[in-house]
């Protein structure tokens, strides 16, 4: 097999349509585009989603949601939650360990929601003010960055 020798593959490839070229050749006068209109000018199409004028329905519905990307690295955590871990420090990589949170998080936040039965730590962890409550009120402490 030589590079001179190589060729496409039989009935792979087709010749391109010869236009207005005659009547005979089936795509004389108009070309193919029939009859006037805007589809049959030179350069003349639509945008996609045009609805000849009318609100096209991407503008006619309303629009809705919003996700912020720093949700996808931030998470929130319960209270009674920390009652399953058996670590007596809390902190972010002890989160991750234990599959409280997603190996993607940057930032967690302890709400109160829940009790906690244990005097734990807190490291590097953000907590609400009635969750810090709880937690120094069972013998534990909160240590923020």
């Amino acid at each position: 097999m030589k590079l001179n020798s190589l060729s496409p593959a039989a009935g792979s490839t087709h010749y391109p349509k010869r236009v207005g070229r005659g009547s005979g050749s089936g795509l004389g006068k108009t070309c193919g585009r029939g009859h006037k209109g805007q589809k049959a000018r030179s350069g003349g199409y639509h945008k996609v989603g045009f609805e000849g004028g009318q609100m096209p329905l991407q503008r006619r519905l309303p629009k809705v949601g919003f996700t912020a990307h720093k949700s996808l690295f931030a998470a929130k955590l319960r209270l009674s939650t920390l009652s399953q871990l058996d670590a007596e420090e809390i902190t972010l990589a002890s989160l991750k360990e234990a599959g409280l949170v997603a190996p993607t998080t940057k930032q967690v936040k302890i709400y109160l929601s829940g009790e906690i039965n244990r005097a734990v730590k807190v490291k590097g962890i953000a907590v609400s003010k009635g969750a810090k409550e709880a937690i120094v009120a069972q013998g534990g402490t909160v240590e923020a960055e």
